[in-house]
């Protein structure tokens, strides 16, 4: 596991988290004079804990009722197969219906679809789960990440470093700049994460597939987590 810190001389742009600190002493209000703003950014490279996968089923009918009954019966059927492994979250998604109209703006029937979402840290599980779901789902994506719990653990640990290295800075510009000493006028820290960065597609239909379908053994990958802070300072001269 690589630790990377690097400075830099700009404003902060938007992240996916934003914890802002306002620290100044309370004896003395900044002046707006001898101001430097700058930013410093810590990262952290960490392997992905986590796979996410939908999976859908999409069927056609000449009416809604029986087009119903299809799409329920098959979430209601992988949702039972589901139970079969504790480790895995799975939660119905997104569903949609919409008519089909023939040459003459008439409907014609109905076509609707149904997923469902994994989410899990057990791999193993999560690889043989949807093979079996596979016999009559088609999946639509799997993609890996950190999980809440390792990405939390792991920024409260850079925000700290962060917050380190943006005071070593602050002293660096002091001595660069002749000053005595320096107040922070505001601190912000952000943190930002490449999560969920291996997007893998699959598109096999349940009709084309085998009997059985073998699970797929995962490569999860990495993920980098930073934290910059950004913030300004006032030099006492």
């Amino acid at each position: 596991m690589r630790t990377a810190l690097t400075t830099k001389t700009i404003m902060a742009t938007g992240s996916a988290l934003l914890l802002t600190a306002m620290m100044s002493h309370a004896h003395a209000e900044p002046t707006g004079y001898d101001q430097i703003s700058f930013q410093t950014e810590v990262k952290e490279e960490i392997a992905n804990d986590e796979v996410r996968a939908s999976l859908y089923k999409k069927a056609q009918a000449t009416d809604i009722k029986t087009l119903a009954t299809t799409l329920n019966t098959s979430i209601n059927r992988a949702l039972a197969i589901a139970k079969r492994y504790p480790t895995v979250t799975v939660s119905t998604g997104q569903q949609s219906t919409y008519p089909r109209y023939d040459k003459n703006d008439k409907i014609i029937g109905w076509t609707g679809q149904a997923n469902i979402d994994l989410k899990s840290t057990d791999f193993t599980a999560t690889s043989q789960l949807i093979a079996d779901l596979q016999e009559t789902l088609v999946m639509n994506n799997l993609n890996f990440g950190v999980s809440e719990i390792k990405k939390d653990a792991l920024e409260q640990k850079l925000m700290t470093d962060a917050s380190r290295a943006f005071q070593q800075q602050a002293k660096n510009l002091t001595r660069a700049w002749d000053a005595q000493s320096y107040r922070v006028v505001t601190v912000n820290l952000n943190t930002g994460n490449n999560n969920f960065p291996r997007p893998m597609y699959n598109s096999m239909r349940a009709a084309d597939a085998e009997s059985s379908i073998p699970s797929q053994n995962f490569e999860s990958g990495n993920s980098t987590i930073s934290v910059t802070a950004n913030g300004t300072i006032e030099l006492n001269k």
